[in-house]
């Protein structure tokens, strides 16, 4: 028999970004709040002390901060003919676990959003017609605005202490010819922290992109290039370059992260409270289905316990979230034969490509081991629809960027198509390239289609026998199609850098979904927003449609996947949603839009 706990106003399930986020905006409006963490406590400290943090084989090779698959994962098939199993070995993405989860392990890549794919779907139709979104793919409108969103994104920089270069601010030019971006929209004030340095790298790719006409500038970064205090009173110091910042926890309170920019404040506050190794299992939802009472969770022990709640913030990881609502039966489960219900209706992920450019000794020393997160040089030439697809027959653009992170000794091993996988040829090859190489990315947004879906698996189960999430998910036509033209744009820079050798490593014709091959951890939808009951499980404030005391964050309201990478927007919807909530919902608790 469930444990019942005292009742608290809000319960929060997932401290990832979106929970401490919401957890701080719900006490600041005096609201009690209880976090559920089914990871272990992290912070900076312990798990970011130098020098034990900088250790590739604990942390990337071993995969410390995510998630065990041996305990939770998904089930993984291509299509609805083919019988899905169990993926065992992290691979394709990589989601985190514990206090701060994936935003503790994050590069610090902190974008807005380009105001079009706010509006894919009315974008498109407008410019291009109707008939050029191919069948089956069921991209839409989010049903927010970049214009009601840039309050909420300007606050979001403003906790992380994101470096960067405006390029308008309240309409005037402030960044032409200081790095940056003639694409971006407008801004209602200047980045927290001016642009972090670039790489050797960066600058080469710049210098590149300009030679062949396109507009280089310098990447947002949470990456602080200097010292910073957020207005939480959260305090940071400035990145050193050490190139250990995705898988790691920061050492240097450098890098944003739940733990350093939100939660020390949290902490302070008696009304919050975080309970770690609590697995939740169901809403609890009331005799009529219409009203969470609460989430059941077992605790470290074993104990299954009952926290009753007013209201219920679903911030897990985007597979967490939408296999919570099946669990508790929220929403109607989506079917793609009949193309009818929602949760987990437009899964979609990231349409990546890579091109390396190998130098010779004598040309550039590239440093490779130099790197931060979140910085670099990007360009958008080809990104949203800043381009004319009319004449090329494909949905979504992308960014290409130089993003030098930190290439690590393990994982060192970079060397130019053709070169023997073993020996004395390939040692000599990995001695040259390791500092005299250049990675760039096309980080392309991916689609929505009605054959790539999520829902419960009906043969394999957890530890508590609930089932697993099932993933149907293959490339569809018009990922190969952007891919490929991506790759073919982004070469000509590639060329323009004038190296000894080039490997492209981008999709083909034929190309399958391969879970050993990382894209990004850029999981979307399953849970979207939208204006219409009928094809989104949450409204435009994040709150289901069917139980008005249940709001759901992350990227799985997203009802496609983005060019740019995923949190900013996140963030940004996590202010908005907890604004709605502090300044329309507690005053009247119910529907914020009928049905």
């Amino acid at each position: 028999m469930a444990k019942t706990m005292k009742k608290t106003d809000v319960v929060v399930i997932g401290f990832g970004w979106t929970g401490a986020i919401m957890s701080k905006e719900l006490t600041e409006a005096g609201l009690n709040v209880v976090a559920l963490e089914r990871g272990p406590a992290r912070d900076t400290d312990p798990d970011g002390v130098y020098p034990q943090t900088m250790d590739e084989l604990t942390y990337n090779s071993r995969k410390k901060l995510f998630v065990d698959v041996s305990k939770e994962t998904v089930t993984i098939r291509h299509t609805v003919n083919d019988v899905a199993l169990p993926n065992r070995q992290l691979g394709a993405f990589l989601p985190g676990t514990g206090v701060g989860g994936a935003g503790l392990h994050w590069s610090g890549v902190h974008f807005r959003v380009d105001p079009v794919e706010l509006r894919l779907r009315s974008h498109y139709e407008e410019r291009y017609g109707r008939n050029f979104i191919p069948e089956g793919m069921t991209i839409q409108d989010f049903g927010v605005s970049y214009e009601e969103l840039e309050p909420y994104f300007d606050f979001a920089e403003k906790v992380f202490g994101t470096s960067g270069t405006a390029w308008t601010v309240k309409g005037q030019k402030v960044g032409e010819g200081k790095g940056g971006n003639p694409f971006a929209p407008d801004r209602s004030s200047d980045f927290p922290l001016p642009a972090q340095k670039n790489t050797v790298s960066a600058m080469l790719f710049a210098k590149a992109a300009e030679s062949v006409g396109y507009h280089p500038y310098n990447m947002p970064s949470a990456n602080t290039s200097g010292p910073y205090t957020n207005p939480y009173g959260a305090q940071m110091g400035p990145c050193n370059f050490c190139g250990f910042c995705s898988g790691y926890a920061c050492y240097m309170y450098s890098k944003a992260s739940p733990n350093v920019n939100i939660l020390p404040a949290l902490r302070m506050d008696p009304r919050f409270e975080l309970r770690t190794l609590c697995q939740a299992t169901r809403i609890n939802l009331a005799e009529d289905g219409k009203t969470a009472t609460g989430v059941t969770y077992m605790d470290a022990s074993g104990q299954e316990v009952f926290q009753p709640a007013d209201i219920v913030a679903v911030c897990s990881f985007q597979f967490n979230n939408v296999r919570m609502l099946l669990l508790s039966g929220i929403g109607k489960p989506y079917d793609p034969v009949s193309n009818t219900g929602v949760v987990g209706r437009n899964f979609a992920f990231q349409n990546m490509a890579t091109i390396k450019v190998f130098f010779d000794k004598g040309q550039h020393y590239t440093n490779t081991f130099v790197g931060a997160g979140g910085n670099g040089v990007a360009v958008d030439d080809f990104n949203a629809d800043n381009f004319d697809h009319g004449p090329h027959g494909f949905v979504g653009g992308s960014p290409f960027w130089v993003n030098q992170a930190g290439t690590k000794p393990i994982a060192a091993s970079v060397t130019p198509p053709g070169t023997p996988g073993w020996g004395s040829a390939w040692k000599a090859a990995t001695a040259q390239y390791y500092t005299h190489h250049v990675s760039m990315d096309s980080h392309g947004a991916h689609q929505s289609y009605r054959a790539n879906y999520l829902s419960l698996d009906p043969t394999y189960k957890d530890a508590y026998g609930n089932p697993l999430l099932r993933m149907t998910f293959d490339w569809q036509p018009n990922d190969i199609k952007m891919n490929l033209f991506m790759q073919e744009k982004m070469g000509l820079l590639a060329k323009a850098m004038g190296g000894k050798a080039m490997g492209v490593y981008g999709k083909k014709e034929g190309t399958r979904f391969d879970t050993n091959s990382y894209q990004t951890t850029h999981l979307n939808g399953g849970a979207i927003m939208g204006t219409d009951p009928a094809t989104s499980v949450v409204n435009r404030y994040l709150q289901s449609w069917d139980v008005h005391n249940v709001f759901v964050l992350g990227a799985s309201a997203f009802p496609q996947g983005l060019g740019y990478n995923p949190t900013g927007l996140v963030a940004a919807l996590a202010y908005w949603s907890a604004r709605a909530i502090r300044e329309q919902y507690l005053k009247s608790p119910g529907a914020l839009i009928k049905a």
